[in-house]
């Protein structure tokens, strides 16, 4: 299958794509972990991207493009599931083009719905060791008992009217898309609220169900 998942930050998209790719075999092509491999492997591209992100700035939809398009030309234009791309129309419309010129065009985008009030309970349960980086989830990871509570600290990008404000351009940039793919019959809304496992049943059940009414 060939798949977009999205939705709002703390949805859980890196975490259900990952799912996917370990029980049914569709490679998680993630934009962020592609962008920070191209980086350390210091490839073209990569070098490219390093040279924004060293100036503090974003970098551009084209490098990002081409960074999507090689990852989906690696898996053969077929068994994947997009995690962080498309993130606007210009991107979506860009992934289209280049779909149809192989031939392979989308089976599905899944959404995952959730509402601001649990983004923002889940986001701001995160922590992360003020030494080594390490993530934890205080409901879901916590850190272990012997690690000294001073050193677990809540990033500031993690506080609630951070969240608020990262929501909001996550509405005015990202949320159109939901337009876009339902307009061309693509899109399958999926309550990601509740626990990983009924979350992952959710989006199994309706993919089946795209699959065998296709």
């Amino acid at each position: 299958m060939r798949l977009v998942i999205f939705g709002p930050p703390g949805a859980g998209k890196g975490t259900q794509a990952g799912l996917l790719e370990q029980r049914r075999g569709i490679t998680q092509v993630s934009t962020g972990d592609i962008l920070r491999a191209a980086m350390d492997q210091e490839t073209e591209l990569g070098r490219k991207a390093k040279s924004y992100i060293e100036a503090g700035e974003l970098v551009p939809d084209a490098l990002v493009r081409q960074l999507a398009e090689q990852a989906i030309a690696d898996e053969g234009y077929d068994d994947f599931v997009l995690d962080g791309y498309p993130r606007t129309e210009q991107q979506a419309a860009w992934l289209t083009e280049f779909l149809t010129a192989h031939d392979t065009p989308l089976n599905a985008v899944v959404s995952l719905d959730v509402p601001d009030d649990e983004l923002v309970r889940r986001l701001s349960r995160r922590r992360v060791h003020a030494d080594t980086g390490e993530t934890y989830h205080l409901d879901h990871d916590p850190p272990p008992e012997d690690v000294d509570d001073d050193l677990i600290v809540q990033r500031s990008d993690d506080k609630p009217e951070t969240i608020r404000n990262r929501l909001n351009v996550y509405r005015d940039e990202t949320a159109p898309l939901a337009s876009y793919y339902e307009d061309r019959g693509l899109l399958v809304s999926v309550d990601g609220t509740g626990g990983i496992e009924e979350v992952f049943e959710r989006i199994v059940e309706v993919l089946e169900s795209r699959a065998h009414s296709a």
